[in-house]
């Protein structure tokens, strides 16, 4: 039997135990490919299908990938790495871009969205934060002369650091130095009715302060929550907490009605002594609950009435990405197209699966050799804005004032 017809042989449990209703239409993955031993695109298909998936969002617009997919009706956002940002402001170097790697795909390949560059603003670059905005412009020109715009639409992807204040919820606010250039990019959202992409890690917060943070919080486990003080809306977990500051941000600059989609969340499996919480344990109730609240269309708190638009990081654990050992393991499979732990939905046991391994080339090591290029744009999600995650995500104040109202419910 050749491999192609083993594999997707083996998909079948897969599929089973995933794709229940209310789910397909709601789920997004991450499918990064900065590794050398994963499985060709055509494999990949029946693994996002096995997870009920209908959107995935690349860091490239890999040919190989666009092409597997063709005729599947699986949604895409492609993205257009942070090096591109300079040569991208000449509008017939866009054009030639958004031709070669968008218009060629479509129709037979979903092509819904672009993203330029990933998380400029907290390089601390200069030249690339100024590149950005002339650069999104000019590949939305781009998609507008090619009578793409009704289908396609061009935005960026931005950490949740980003943010100066993120508690509580309602008090959520960019940070003062990067207003000047946030703005302009939001008026472009507003006038081009695009989506405001960020990437939300609670895992960042409880590994800085796993004495302060409560587990339950993170993990969307039962816990008795907190309310917003001046909202009095509770909040049961800490990602919809973060995703309503953002909202709060986008209203107090004036862009209430802005779309807000989580480009990645997701929680490794795998970390080194210093990465507390990095287990497969967690990573099962992070992503696994994470998945069921989506596909029960609820919205957060301060936003009830929208449906979840989030992109679970990710497809692959990818063995060469650098960085500390979570970098590696943040897959929901591992390279075979085994799954990196069970996620528990349905009760199906996905580490039952037996999928013959898939010759991806290359080994598993922990130690990843240097990579080629950083033209996916997200090498390490951790390492770039390390200094602000928890600035932005929860200080240490924050941290105080939930620990303090946490008590405070156990109590009452």
């Amino acid at each position: 039997m050749e491999m192609s017809t083993v594999y997707c042989c083996s998909m079948i449990f897969f599929v089973s135990g995933f794709a229940f209703p209310g789910l397909v239409s709601s789920i997004g993955i991450n499918y990064g490919q900065i590794a050398n031993n994963l499985p060709s695109p055509e494999n990949v298909v029946p693994l996002v299908r096995s997870i009920g998936a209908s959107k995935v969002k690349l860091y490239d617009a890999d040919s190989r990938v666009l092409r597997a997919f063709a005729n599947t009706g699986v949604e895409f956002i492609v993205g257009l790495g942070n090096e591109y940002l300079s040569k991208m402001r000449d509008p017939e170097a866009a054009e030639e871009w958004v031709t070669t790697n968008v218009k060629e795909y479509l129709p037979a390949t979903k092509i819904s969205c672009i993203t330029v560059g990933n998380e400029i603003l907290t390089f601390n670059d200069t030249a690339m934060t100024q590149n950005l905005l002339p650069a999104m412009q000019s590949v939305q020109a781009a998609v507008v002369k090619l009578g793409l715009d009704k289908q396609v639409s061009v935005t960026t992807a931005h950490s949740l650091a980003i943010l100066e204040t993120s508690y509580p919820p309602s008090a959520g606010a960019f940070r003062r130095d990067l207003t000047a250039y946030i703005t302009p990019i939001l008026n472009f959202h507003s006038k081009t009715g695009s989506p405001f992409l960020i990437n939300a890690y609670p895992f960042f917060a409880y590994k800085a302060s796993p004495k302060q943070v409560p587990i339950d919080f993170v993990l969307f486990q039962q816990n008795p929550g907190v309310v917003d003080p001046i909202t009095k809306l509770r909040y049961d977990n800490m990602l919809f907490s973060q995703i309503d500051a953002v909202y709060s941000a986008l209203a107090a600059l004036g862009y209430k009605k802005l779309p807000v989609q989580i480009s990645e969340t997701g929680w490794p499996s795998k970390g080194d002594e210093d990465e507390t919480g990095a287990t497969p344990e967690n990573a099962k109730k992070y992503n696994g609950n994470l998945i069921k609240l989506i596909s029960q269309k609820k919205g957060t708190p301060m936003r009830p009435s929208l449906d979840l638009n989030i992109y679970v990081f990710a497809l692959f654990n990818e063995n060469m990405k650098p960085g500390p050992t979570s970098e590696r393991n943040y897959g929901l499979f591992k390279p075979d197209g085994t799954a990196a732990y069970p996620l528990g939905i349905t009760g199906i046991d996905l580490t039952s699966n037996t999928s013959t391994a898939l010759g991806g080339g290359g080994s598993d090591s922990n130690s990843p050799p240097s990579p080629v290029s950083s033209s996916t744009g997200y090498l390490s999600i951790s390492s770039a804005t390390a200094k602000y995650h928890i600035i932005g995500v929860f200080c240490t104040a924050c941290l105080t004032v939930l620990t303090s109202l946490f008590l405070h419910a156990s109590l009452n």
